[in-house]
């Protein structure tokens, strides 16, 4: 009987209520277990044949004020991590990346080939990362798979990130923090067709992955006051609650990508059209309301009111 098991430190932004519908499975288990820890990482791997590191510390504005978390989870528990696969050979380790890592793209949407060009912290320590990976790849040939997604959206997603943030306002009577003028651009995909990318690479012949980096991508070009739009619009509200606030330093205006080596290699299609997905995804938090009215308290009002406050 196959199995997984899932490991997270739980900072803040972790969430056990998140696994409930699999907690009691016996097919699954969880540890908490902090991936740049050698000691703790080893036995975990000891035991898998398959290595998927989701593991990130991922919010640009977290990544400005502070950098000491960014490098120990995004580039030492990469690191970690392969050393435990080259102990404990695996059939395949995927590192999970972002698509900032290209920096800025103003024309066309670029594919695996283009030059890296990190502008904030937080694309900086993922670029660092992916390098380290494929390194590996290299030097020792480990069987790495490389990823970089665009924007995910859907449930369960913490409500410092755009669309719960803003859908959790509303809903509470809050107002709408747009940065700037709300015209940067980036693609979404729902994360339901994200895992399914990542399950067909899982799958896939060694021989048309090992050692290559895929996109992953929805097609779904938006800027901020587009989707803002569509959630006031699903929730019956108009756009007097949106908020111009003063712009992230260094925000990139568009992030664009291509995943036709995904398509061709192995017929990937998103399957989540995002003009149904979307809604969908703000009625989600209308239904689960207690779920983020917690999270939404405590350490997380103080940032909010830290991040928000005098912009």
């Amino acid at each position: 009987m196959s199995s997984t098991t899932t490991s997270d430190i739980l900072s803040y932004a972790g969430n056990l209520e998140n696994l409930d519908s699999v907690h009691r499975d016996p097919r699954y288990t969880f540890g908490r277990v902090d991936i740049a820890d050698p000691a703790t990482v080893d036995p975990l791997v000891e035991r898998a044949d398959y290595v998927v590191n989701f593991a990130a510390e991922t919010h640009v504005d977290r990544s400005i004020e502070d950098q000491s978390a960014l490098v120990r989870t995004n580039i030492e528990g990469p690191l970690a991590l392969l050393n435990a696969c080259r102990k404990h050979p695996v059939q395949r380790f995927i590192q999970v990346g972002t698509d900032e890592v290209y920096g800025e793209v103003l024309g066309d949407p670029v594919d695996e080939e283009a030059p890296l060009k990190p502008r904030n912290p937080y694309s900086a320590s993922k670029a660092g990362g992916d390098a380290m990976a494929m390194a590996y790849h290299a030097t020792f040939d480990l069987p790495v798979v490389l990823t970089r997604c665009s924007n995910n959206y859907g449930p369960y997603q913490y409500p410092e990130k755009m669309i719960p943030l803003f859908t959790t306002n509303a809903m509470g009577g809050g107002r709408l923090p747009v940065y700037g003028s709300g015209k940067n651009q980036r693609d979404w995909i729902h994360v339901a067709d994200h895992v399914r990318a990542l399950d067909m690479l899982l799958a896939a012949d060694a021989k048309a992955v090992d050692g290559e980096t895929f996109n992953i991508a929805g097609g779904n070009e938006r800027n901020v006051l587009e989707i803002a739009a569509v959630i006031l619009d699903t929730l019956g509200l108009d756009e007097s609650v949106i908020d111009h606030v003063t712009d992230r330093l260094g925000h990139d205006r568009r992030y664009a990508l291509t995943a036709k080596k995904l398509q061709d290699r192995l017929g990937f299609e998103p399957e989540v059209d995002f003009a149904t997905g979307l809604p969908d995804t703000v009625r989600w938090y209308q239904d689960h309301r207690t779920w983020w009215e917690r999270i939404k308290s405590g350490a997380f009002r103080d940032y909010y009111d830290k991040m928000y406050g005098d912009r």
